[in-house]
């Protein structure tokens, strides 16, 4: 496929945000990798560490489009780990019948852009199968990766940022990783999650991001934010790789003497709201960033959420309106990408009118 390969490999150091995360308060045991060699570590250790975990999906066998899956097979046996036909709907549906029969199934879409065909099934049967037998029976060891996300050169069909979509239904998680430590121990928590799990990974932070990741088996708690920046004059929220997008808007935003708190969602659906509430509370302003259009983006949930939790409480309010810097309401374009995108120059001008207003 034309996207196979994204770039070069280089380190973006303090763009892995690796300074206040859960795994570097442990001891140090791990090496310099990138994030699919990540990916690709967490399910070596999923298949190893437990005989019902299964990885299939278009091209897995041989190590997928990005990679991810190198390995998998020649160690653990086509048996465990196998190609499928190039259709998504029977990939959801065949993981949901595998978990429901008691077993982990890692399902790979090979693009959120064609996850749209797997829809019906991940919506009305594996969000569902839980409730609509009154827990007698469950899918809960489900777990759907796919690359998401703008790569540089995708265009219409291979850029687009779905978590949207996924977030608006009960019954199902939405995580998505900002680095390499962060979603190897993401991923295993959510292969270990007893609901269906939806886990989109950054295809431009593939190769692009390399940090420290230890080799160890390790999982990092799902529903819970990460605050990787202290500040007092304004709250940014993101996911994925549009936190790098934020870190150099706050950057350049110190600059000019305004301190901005930053924080990673990590997980969408349910997503830790106190947190982000007590920063917004702290420093009084929101802006709120990622690569899906405006319009019905999961941005718009949380602006409307913390509007209603700290317009006016306790004495302390919202000193201005929440920003949201996204993608443009347009089908994502080609040429004019550059256009599209959240860019960092767009997050410093909206922090500063915020800080201003």
């Amino acid at each position: 496929m034309a996207l196979r390969g994204l770039g070069r490999r280089i380190s973006i150091g303090k763009r892995c945000f690796s300074s206040a995360s859960e795994v570097e308060k442990r001891p140090r045991d791990g090496k310099q990798i990138n994030l699919f060699s990540a990916i690709n570590q967490a399910l070596h250790i999923a298949l190893e560490t437990d005989s019902r975990a299964y990885v299939f999906g278009e091209d897995v066998g041989f190590g997928g489009v990005f990679r991810c899956t190198t390995g998998l097979a020649d160690r653990f046996g086509r048996n465990r780990v196998f190609n499928t036909p190039l259709c998504e709907q029977g990939i959801a549906g065949f993981a949901i019948g595998l978990a429901a029969m008691g077993n982990r199934a890692i399902a790979e879409i090979q693009f959120a852009d064609y996850i749209y065909p797997a829809f019906d099934q991940i919506v009305n049967e594996a969000a569902k199968f839980r409730y609509r037998s009154g827990n007698q029976f469950n899918c809960g060891g489900l777990t759907i990766r796919s690359p998401y996300g703008a790569v540089g050169h995708g265009g219409h069909y291979h850029s687009q940022s779905p978590e949207a979509f996924f977030c608006h239904v009960p019954g199902l998680k939405v995580v998505i990783p900002r680095s390499p430590q962060q979603a190897k121990g993401l991923l295993l928590a959510c292969i270990r999650d007893p609901n269906p799990v939806v886990f989109f990974e950054p295809k431009w932070l593939y190769r692009l991001a390399v940090e420290e990741v230890p080799e160890r088996d390790y999982m990092l708690p799902l529903s819970q934010a990460e605050v990787i920046r202290q500040g007092s004059d304004i709250t940014l929220v993101g996911w994925g790789a549009q936190l790098s997008v934020l870190e150099r808007a706050c950057d350049e935003a110190a600059k000019d003497g305004i301190s901005c708190e930053l924080i990673d969602l990590r997980t969408l659906i349910p997503w830790d709201k106190e947190t982000v509430e007590a920063s917004v509370r702290k420093t009084g302003r929101l802006l709120v960033s990622h690569e899906a259009p405006v319009t019905g983006g999961f941005g718009a949930e949380i602006s409307a959420s913390i509007a209603e939790r700290c317009f006016l409480r306790h004495g302390l309010q919202l000193e201005a309106p929440v920003a949201r810097i996204c993608g443009l309401d347009t089908p994502f374009p080609l040429v004019y990408e550059p256009f599209y995108m959240p860019t960092k120059n767009k997050v410093l001008d909206a922090i500063k009118a915020t800080v201003n207003y």
